[in-house]
């Protein structure tokens, strides 16, 4: 059934209950997401998208059918134009507030933060984390400069952004340096403000993209703690010069040092402004990889 129960409301003359069944149906939606759907390799999402739209439509006929006999469809959204048009707007205006305010989803279609996001991973970013900016809404619709209700970003977080030189792009990367902080690389180390940061070998690594790497653990001067790995020794990142971080930008690397596209390179820093948002949450993988340990995006782990 087009527009599901909030439709069918409509359409018997309930308008009460269409904006409650488009909540809680809207609401639901998200639960199953924030819980994440299981791991079946060789299935993409449109299955599960697609079991959800039956269940929607199985539960329209039965919510609907039972109140239609206690309403005249009289009132002026109940007739069938109306209800195409309402059903289509409130579908896609929701859409558009959920992804423009609250939360987006993206994919993961590089390597580059490997171990905490692979290849096929799917995630939402929260769009209220840093506040709103240029790049918040699709196609550019919010012409605001800077930000507004913005929160700052902690060194550590897993952000999704539009470069300097590149802005028709989504990147993914973690903030590693603040503004006036100096961040550098030296023999495959990170030094934040002249300082070693520790890291320590924990094992090998290997996935479908990465045959063997060295599997290691980074811990930031704010005991923040997360995974990276090294593919080889003296590779073109691992000795860079220092730099000095702007004023009102950040310096972003990736996990998988030896193949990430980031600050140490053309990329450079990162404005504000650019941030699209802060990664929160994994809810699949269409590869068939198991996500469960590494699904909480927003909250590095401490040691």
């Amino acid at each position: 059934m087009f527009g599901g129960p909030f439709a069918g409301f409509l359409w018997i003359g309930s308008g009460k209950w269409a904006v409650i069944s488009l909540v809680a149906i809207s609401a639901a939606g998200f639960a199953i997401c924030y819980v994440g759907f299981p791991v079946l390799p060789g299935v993409d999402l449109a299955t599960p998208a697609s079991l959800f739209s039956i269940v929607v439509a199985v539960l329209s006929a039965a919510l609907v059918v039972p109140f239609a006999g206690r309403f005249k469809p009289g009132r002026w959204y109940s007739h069938g134009a109306s209800v195409l048009v309402l059903a289509f707007v409130t579908s896609y205006l929701a859409a558009f507030v959920i992804r423009s305010s609250l939360f987006q989803p993206f994919s993961m279609p590089s390597g580059s933060m490997e171990p905490t996001l692979e290849l096929g991973d799917y995630f939402f970013v929260s769009k209220a984390a840093y506040g709103y900016g240029r790049y918040s809404a699709p196609f550019g619709l919010l012409p605001i400069e800077g930000r507004i209700w913005g929160g700052v970003p902690k060194r550590g977080d897993v952000v999704v952004f539009r470069s300097q030189n590149n802005s028709d792009i989504d990147y993914v990367k973690r903030i590693i340096g603040l503004p006036g902080d100096r961040i550098q690389m030296i023999g495959g180390l990170l030094h934040i403000n002249g300082t070693a940061v520790k890291l320590e070998n924990i094992g090998e690594y290997s996935s479908e993209e990465v045959q063997s790497a060295k599997l290691q653990r980074e811990t930031l001067p704010e005991v923040i703690s997360y995974s990276v790995i090294d593919l080889s020794d003296n590779s073109v990142g691992d000795n860079t010069r220092e730099f000095l971080v702007p004023a009102g930008e950040y310096f972003m690397l990736g996990e998988n040092r030896d193949n990430s596209n980031d600050s140490r390179f053309q990329m450079g820093t990162v404005p504000y402004e650019n941030l699209v948002g802060k990664a929160v949450r994994l809810y699949w993988n269409s590869r068939g990889i198991d996500y469960s340990s590494r699904q909480t995006l927003g909250s590095p782990v401490s040691k």
